[in-house]
């Protein structure tokens, strides 16, 4: 879907986007001074402060957004949007693990990271380490996470009917129907190429040497910030914080959970590498461990191999006239498009279909003088996970620039129109449990023209 389809249709049907607040602001900014903080609303038990009002008006106008008398209003709604979604969380026992919040931590790390240039900046701004970011930011990253599984719950058996679909398209005027960019659909074969026996052993045998210098008496949390290759738990001793059986996978966790005292497991083999594991805690089903993690690389040799069997995949393909998504099913080692004729999907959308610009380099440059059904000769790119790997690209379908049409556009309308039915039933689970919520606002903002009746006169005037 792209941005400029999405601006002209959501500004027709006036749909209101409250959960924008829960993107990437939670991390944005330092704590800024000490000035004196005051509560200007109550949810359940969770608070809003001035200073959360303050700083995220502050980054707005930091980042060039029109701000007016009514911003901070605006704010303080998408606030008690949020903090009413992680009361009815906590009411309804909804869950998030400890692993969801250390892989938003780490995300948020990395994605500001990269917005200062380095994690010595990042950790100059904020005047501490990573760890301690880390640290200060999770219960609220924690909070954040409830929220969207809460808005996520709510919506969870919302679908849309074809004819639902073309009713929504139909009720856009004409001359609101936005020009779309050129978009492409592009099939793959993927083949990753395999690590050699000999470099397994080598790694595991050095995984065993690291084990022996810990039952030795060396200590397993400095060997993990020095070995480890996990890179989002070897910075802090290669601990992940508590975790259930189902957010490991199988061979980590049956090691995980029959360590005892301060045990140290046994070689683990799994599909990121090689572990060593320490139990520190266990609490009922949860464990807290630390572990070393090792990865077997990749020889230079191996991935010619790739290249070389996808080359002769390509010409038994021309010599037999097999078609692209047998082919796909039969040869490519990537699970999400083998058996979806070789279709990639576009992680933004969910759709088959990219704009140039939103294709990897590699394949833009690929695919970029295909005729429609031609295919590329084997490219070399990286799987989602780092890794190195090869692939043959097919140009499956291009369109025009066009104004949007069901014909052409079907999957992104599609999906508009069911984000108009999941938000016209949150505004509606908004006011009911709006009107049920012990919610307590202010005076200085009682006068804020709100989408929603967050309390009721006799409320108000308490």
């Amino acid at each position: 879907m792209t941005m400029d389809l999405k601006i002209k249709v959501l500004k027709y049907i006036k749909l209101l986007v409250l959960f924008s607040g829960l993107g990437f602001t939670a991390l944005a900014q330092p704590n800024q001074g000490k000035s004196i903080d005051k509560v200007v609303a109550v949810v359940g038990a969770n608070l809003i402060l001035k200073s959360e009002i303050e700083n995220d008006f502050q980054q707005r106008v930091a980042q060039g957004e029109a701000t007016d008398g009514d911003t901070r209003c605006e704010i303080l709604e998408q606030l008690l949007f949020q903090k009413l979604l992680i009361n009815q969380a906590e009411v309804d026992s909804v869950e998030v693990t400890e692993q969801q919040v250390e892989g938003e931590l780490d995300q948020r790390i990395r994605y500001f990271i990269a917005q200062v240039g380095s994690e010595k900046k990042l950790e100059d701004y904020y005047g501490k380490s990573i760890i301690q970011i880390k640290a200060d930011f999770k219960d609220e990253i924690r909070k954040l996470l409830l929220a969207k599984a809460m808005q996520a719950k709510i919506t969870a058996n919302v679908k849309v009917t074809p004819s639902e679909v073309r009713t929504f398209f139909n009720s856009i005027p004409q001359d609101s129907l936005p020009l779309l960019n050129a978009e492409v659909e592009v099939a793959q074969i993927v083949r990753n190429p395999p690590i050699s026996p000999d470099e397994k052993r080598y790694i595991k045998e050095k995984v065993e040497k690291l084990r022996e210098r810990i039952l030795a008496g060396e200590d397993f949390a400095t060997l993990a910030i020095l070995y480890s290759e996990d890179p989002g738990s070897a910075k802090n001793g290669g601990e992940l914080g508590f975790v259930s059986r189902t957010d490991l996978v199988p061979e980590f966790a049956g090691e995980a959970f029959n360590l005892k005292g301060k045990d140290v497991s046994p070689v683990v083999e799994s599909a990121f590498g090689y572990h060593i594991i320490q139990l520190i805690e266990r609490r009922g089903e949860q464990v807290n461990v630390r572990h070393i993690l090792l990865a077997p690389k990749i020889a230079s040799s191996d991935i010619r191999k790739a290249q070389l069997f996808l080359d002769s995949v390509k010409q038994v393909m021309v010599k037999d006239s097999i078609p692209f998504s047998i082919a796909a099913a039969k040869f490519s080692d990537d699970a999400e498009s083998k058996y979806n004729s070789g279709l990639m999907v576009n992680p933004q959308t969910g759709t088959t279909r990219f704009e140039m610009s939103e294709l990897g380099t590699e394949i833009f440059y690929a695919i970029e003088n295909l005729k429609i059904g031609e295919m590329s000769n084997p490219i070399k790119t990286q799987t989602t996970d780092g890794k190195q790997s090869y692939r043959l690209v097919m140009l499956k379908s291009k369109t025009q620039p066009h104004r949007a049409n069901l014909k052409d556009d079907y999957q992104r309308i599609q999906g508009i129109a069911l984000q108009q039915k999941q938000q016209k039933l949150t505004n509606e689970w908004v006011n009911k449990k709006a009107s049920s919520t012990h919610i307590k606002i202010d005076e200085d903002y009682q006068k804020c023209n709100f989408t929603f009746k967050w309390i009721s006169e006799d409320k108000a005037s308490k």
